[in-house]
């Protein structure tokens, strides 16, 4: 494709391979030891115009269990490699994304429509993990254990637990897809991976990388198209071992059920309903500014997105007002542009808006901000605030995944407590108040696999990311993100 002349056109006029210092890590099939050519495509579209992008290969049951045979035949040489030379490997994937940072971050932008800014600072979240994982595969060790037997010695060994299959969502392309990744790999294990269809061509570009990093054969496959097929197939093939996905609680919980008669390892990131509890002793003004970012990053498409904000009642008004200005500031608009806010990923999505937003007013909540669609387009959905929103208002009970929020009052710490509580999910909950013994106990009895406290992010490489009840299962991200990837063999050796 010629090059459009860029003196007369804006970056978002271009077509994608044209924005694209090195469009080679644009892809369209999938990869499997090598790319693999099929005539069934379908179409990847960018969220803020609704225009066609790519066409991407529609890959099959057949693939999937191809791409499988591939990881199998592998496993054996990456898993007695040492681990020196994986963490090379991982360190060649690192420094390549790296180096090709702006391109990961363009063509995330225009298949998931985030600002770009957040897009960038994706890539180097994504790179962080594969950096990180690059260290940690070189220290699994041998652990002595002190013998209960006399003349044994005995050890406890950690060993690659097989083939892992990784199943990743569109709001974070390509960061889930290096947290699980580099993690497996860095235990010895080959990786399968389905993206989401309405975000493939960013995993593609990741497996673009891989093969330039000189990954084996069959150690890194991307298997775009339908997702019951492809993931069907490796739930019910007793050679994955191991299945870590990150998408929502229904289907969590169908891929919990789709895996019990091969009785697979399982990493599950579910779904969140953060609460977000402002005491009056906190940081008004901090509070504040924090829940700008725990509600409108990733225009409000995040399972750590904050979805209730409940604050105590004298200084409740103070809240919404300076929360209100600091919404009513934000700006809307295509992720090449760099605004504050995106599109909406579908039209379910935006659906999902108007639905609580509705419900909620209809159930006495005040509208302060926004409250529908915007003009630029039928995805655009304005930042909005909504307050006094009352406990049975679903908003209250369901993840929102979008940029709407809810307000609440509360008069008691035990309150607060309660209603952070009365849910299912747990994955992460947002503190504010100033008194240690007050932080100390709230923290305490949230139950919530992360807390925040005066501060909204948490995340990155070194921590275990992860929830408790009906938000997941393990942990994903620093040593606890290789348990999932390893076996323990315990060893008994008689020196009689």
């Amino acid at each position: 494709m010629s090059a459009l002349p860029r003196n007369t056109l804006s970056l978002a006029d271009l077509p994608l391979a044209d924005r694209l210092a090195d469009a080679g890590l644009l892809r369209s099939e999938g990869y499997i030891s090598g790319w693999t050519r099929t005539t069934d495509r379908f179409a990847v579209t960018d969220p803020a115009t609704g225009n066609a992008m790519a066409n991407v290969a529609r890959l099959t049951a057949d693939d999937a269990r191809r791409a499988v045979d591939a990881a199998e035949a592998a496993f054996p040489a990456w898993a007695a490699t040492l681990p020196q030379t994986r963490s090379a490997a991982l360190r060649r994937w690192f420094d390549l994304i790296r180096q090709h940072r702006e391109d990961l971050a363009l063509i995330m932008v225009a298949e998931q429509g985030k600002p770009l800014s957040e897009a960038r600072g994706e890539i180097d979240y994504a790179a962080g993990f594969i950096e990180f994982y690059a260290e940690e595969a070189k220290r699994p060790n041998i652990e002595g254990v002190t013998s209960h037997l006399a003349d044994a010695e005995l050890e406890v060994w950690r060993e690659p637990v097989g083939v892992a299959a990784l199943v990743t969502p569109w709001n974070f392309p390509c960061a889930m897809i290096t947290r699980k990744a580099a993690a497996a790999l860095a235990a010895g294990c080959p990786v399968v991976i389905h993206p989401s269809a309405e975000t493939p061509l960013s995993a593609l570009a990741l497996a673009e990388l891989a093969q330039r990093a000189d990954f084996p054969p069959g150690l890194f496959s991307v298997i775009p198209g339908d997702a019951p097929e492809i993931v069907g197939a490796w739930t019910a093939d007793p050679r994955v071992r191991v299945l870590s996905f990150t998408g929502s609680t229904e289907i969590g919980r169908l891929l919990y059920r789709q895996s019990a008669d091969t009785v697979k390892r399982l990493v599950l990131e579910l779904g969140g309903h953060a609460p977000f509890i402002v005491f009056a002793d906190a940081d008004l003004d901090q509070a504040v500014e924090e829940a700008i970012k725990a509600k409108f990053a990733t225009t409000g498409q995040d399972c750590l997105g904050a979805n209730r904000f409940l604050v105590e009642r004298p200084v409740y008004e103070a809240f919404c007002t300076r929360f209100a200005e600091k919404i009513a500031a934000l700006t809307l608009g295509p992720g090449m542009e760099d605004r504050d806010l995106g599109p909406l990923m579908n039209e379910k999505a935006v659906a999902k808006q108007e639905a609580h937003v509705a419900d909620a007013l209809a159930k006495g909540a005040r509208l302060v901000a926004g409250g529908g669609r915007d003009a630029q387009g039928p995805l655009f959905y304005q930042p909005t605030l909504l307050v006094d929103v009352p406990a049975d208002a679903a908003i209250m009970a369901e993840e929102t995944f979008g940029p709407v929020a809810a307000v609440a009052p509360f008069d008691t710490e035990a309150e607060a407590v309660t209603r952070a509580n009365a849910t299912e999910y747990g994955l992460v909950a947002y503190l504010h108040s100033l008194d240690p013994r007050r932080i100390y106990r709230v923290t305490r009895a949230l139950q919530f696999g992360m807390v925040a406290v005066n501060r909204t992010k948490v995340t990155g490489p070194p921590v275990p990311f992860g929830g408790m009840k009906q938000s997941g299962i393990g942990r994903e991200g620093a040593r606890w993100g290789l348990e999932a990837f390893t076996e323990i063999k315990y060893v008994c050796r008689d020196w009689a």
